[in-house]
C-alpha cells in the first residue's frame, strides 16, 4: 500500500487510540473516508452540532481527545455552537474539516472555505490549513498535542480534498507532558493564608473532575475543616454532593455569591473561574471581605480574576504540593447543608419530584448528563451527585449539547447507566441525536422534563424582574412520536404514580428509552439579586 497522507494519518490515529471517528460525510471528505478500515468505527451524527457534542461527551468520559471529521465550511458552521461549548468545557477535540481541492481554491469554488482556519476562531486553541499536502499528518499530530495540553480544548485542521492521496512520510508522535506544576513561593503564601484563616471555604470547579482530583479535594477540605461550595454554573462535579463538608451551589450573581461567602475569611477556588457571572453587579464586597486564593490551569481565567490572587498550575500537582504545607485544622465540621423537605406527589407533577424520583431509582455508579436549565435548582436540591457517580453539563449555556453529549458519554461507558435529564426546549435543538443512540443500541435513559416552553427564560425574567418575553412557549410537541420516528421507544408520564414504573423500566433497558414527563410550568428563580 502506498504511503499517502491518508495512510499515514490512519496510522497516526491508531497510535493515538483515536480509532473512533465522529462525523457527517460530504464530498470533500471522500478522500479520507473511502475504503473505510475495519479497525475504525465511524459514528454518524445527522447534524454537525450533534456530531461535535457527541464527541465532546465521549472525550470527557474517556479523558482523552476525540477525533471529528466535518464537511467543509457548512459543516463547521453547523457545528459552531458545539465547538463553542467544547471550548468552554475545556474538552480536547481534534476537529478536521474538508476543503475544496487546492487547484480550485483561487476560483472561489462550490464548497470552498474562504480562510478556513479563521472560521472556528476564537473557540479553538489552534487552527491551520497546512501549506502542503504532505504536512497534513504533522498538523493533525500538532492538533492532538495542543488539544491535550492544559487547559484542554478543541483544535482545527482544514484538509483540501485532494491532499489525502498525496505522498507523505510516516509521523511518530513522541510523549508530551500535559500537566504543569505550581510556583512554590506563591503556593507557600496560599498555605500560610489558609493556615491562618479562622473560617476557610473551598469553591470547587469542573477542573477538579477533569484531572481526576476529587479525592485530593476531599482530603484538603477535611484537613482544613472547610465548607465546600460548587462554583457557579459548574459543568462537572468537583466535589461529592453527599459529603458532610459540601455546603451547596454558588449562584452566578455577585450579590448571592457575597451572601454565601461572607462568613468566610479565606476562599480557595479550585479549577474554576473566580467567579463566573450571569448577571451584572458589584464585586467590590467580595474583594473587600475575602482573601480569594485561585488555582487554575487557565491563564485567561487567572487574568480575569480581579477578586484575588491566582496561581497557575494543573490542579492535581497543585493540590499534591499544597497538602503537605497545610496544618490539620481544629475548627470542627462546617454547618450541615440545609436541604428542602421531600417533595410530595402532585398534579401537575413538580420537577423537583422528578429529580427526587431519579435519585431514588437510579442504579449505583451511574452518570447524569444534564441540560434542563429551568430545573437547575431542582437538580441541585434533589439529584445529588455522589462520590461514585459522574455528572456532565454545559459550561457555555448554548442549548442542544446535552442529548448528543449523553450519546457520547454512553458510548464511552457501555457498562454504566447513563441518564440524560433534558428540557423540552433543549431537546429540540438536537432531536436527531436520538437516531444515533438508537443505531448504536446504547443503554441510555433520556428523561425529558416538558414544561411547555423555555422555562429558563421565565425563571430569568423573574430573577431580573422583567415580564416574560414573547416566543418562549412551545405547544404541540410530541416527544413520544419524535422518539419513535428516530427508532427510540418512549412513554409519556402525566401523573405522579406513573413516574416510578416508567423510570424503573428505562433504567433497566439495554437500549435507549425516553421518558417524557409533563411537569408544572412554574419555575424557581435562578437568582435573587438583593
Amino acid at each position: 500500500m502506498p504511503t499517502t497522507v491518508r495512510t499515514v494519518t490512519l496510522d497516526l490515529l491508531r497510535s493515538l487510540g483515536l480509532t473512533t471517528v465522529f462525523g457527517n460525510p460530504g464530498s470533500t471528505e471522500l478522500g479520507f473516508l473511502h475504503d473505510w478500515p475495519e479497525d475504525f468505527r465511524y459514528v454518524l451524527g445527522l447534524n454537525e452540532a450533534s456530531v461535535v457534542a457527541m464527541a465532546d461527551g465521549y472525550a470527557q468520559a474517556r479523558n482523552d481527545a476525540a477525533f471529528i471529521n466535518l464537511h467543509s465550511a457548512a459543516g463547521v458552521g453547523h457545528a459552531s455552537a458545539s465547538i463553542y461549548t467544547a471550548f468552554r468545557n475545556q474538552t480536547p477535540l481534534v476537529i478536521t474539516a474538508g476543503q475544496q481541492a487546492r487547484s480550485l481554491l483561487p476560483l472561489r469554488p462550490f464548497l470552498g472555505s474562504v480562510d478556513a482556519p479563521q472560521l472556528p476562531k476564537p473557540y479553538v486553541k489552534w487552527s491551520t490549513e497546512p501549506p502542503r499536502p504532505e504536512d497534513v499528518p504533522v498538523a493533525i499530530a500538532q492538533a492532538y498535542t495542543i488539544a491535550m495540553q492544559r487547559p484542554c480544548g478543541p483544535t482545527f485542521v482544514s484538509v483540501p480534498a485532494d491532499d489525502w492521496h498525496a505522498a507523505a512520510s510516516p509521523v511518530t508522535l513522541q510523549p508530551k507532558s500535559r500537566a504543569f506544576g505550581p510556583d512554590s513561593e506563591m503556593l507557600r503564601d496560599f498555605a500560610e493564608r489558609l493556615n491562618a484563616s479562622r473560617n476557610p471555604a473551598i469553591v470547587a470547579g469542573a477542573g477538579i473532575a477533569r484531572e481526576g482530583a476529587i479525592d485530593l479535594a476531599v482530603e484538603l477540605a477535611e484537613l482544613l475543616g472547610a465548607a465546600v461550595w460548587a462554583a457557579p454554573l459548574w459543568s462537572r462535579t468537583g466535589f461529592p454532593e453527599d459529603h458532610p463538608n459540601f455546603s451547596g451551589f454558588l449562584p452566578a450573581a455577585p450579590g448571592p455569591i457575597h451572601h454565601h461567602l461572607k462568613a468566610h475569611d479565606a476562599v480557595l477556588v479550585l479549577g474554576a473561574p473566580a467567579f463566573t457571572l450571569h448577571v451584572p453587579g458589584d464585586l467590590t464586597p467580595i474583594r473587600a471581605d475575602l482573601s480569594v486564593l485561585h488555582i487554575t490551569d487557565d491563564a485567561d481565567s487567572a487574568a480575569a480574576t480581579v477578586t484575588g490572587r491566582s496561581l497557575l498550575s494543573s490542579i492535581r500537582p497543585a493540590l499534591q504540593a499544597l497538602k503537605p504545607l497545610l496544618k490539620q485544622a481544629d475548627r470542627g465540621k462546617p454547618a450541615a447543608r440545609k436541604l428542602p423537605a421531600r417533595v410530595a406527589p402532585s398534579t401537575p407533577i413538580n420537577a423537583a419530584f422528578v429529580m427526587q424520583s431519579i435519585a431514588e431509582l437510579r442504579p449505583s455508579g451511574g452518570v447524569i448528563v444534564e441540560e434542563a436549565p429551568s430545573h437547575k435548582v431542582a437538580i441541585q436540591n434533589f439529584l445529588p451527585v455522589r462520590r461514585d457517580e459522574d455528572f456532565y453539563s454545559i459550561a457555555s449555556g448554548a442549548l442542544g449539547w446535552g442529548l448528543p453529549a449523553s450519546v457520547g458519554v454512553a458510548l464511552a461507558n457501555p457498562k454504566r447507566r447513563v441518564i440524560a435529564v433534558i428540557g423540552d426546549g433543549s431537546m429540540m435543538y438536537s432531536i436527531q441525536a436520538l437516531w444515533s443512540a438508537a443505531q448504536l443500541g446504547l443503554p441510555l435513559a433520556i428523561v425529558v422534563t416538558n414544561n411547555g416552553g423555555y422555562g429558563a427564560m421565565r425563571a430569568f425574567s423573574q430573577s431580573t424582574r422583567n415580564a416574560p418575553p414573547p416566543g418562549i412557549d412551545l405547544p404541540g410537541l410530541d416527544f413520544i412520536a419524535l422518539a419513535a420516528g428516530h427508532g427510540v421507544q418512549g412513554v409519556r408520564v402525566t401523573a405522579a404514580d406513573q413516574l416510578a414504573p416508567a423510570l424503573t423500566e428505562a433504567f433497566a433497558a439495554d437500549r435507549p428509552r425516553l421518558v417524557e414527563v409533563i411537569v408544572d410550568r412554574a419555575v424557581q428563580k435562578l437568582y435573587t439579586l438583593d
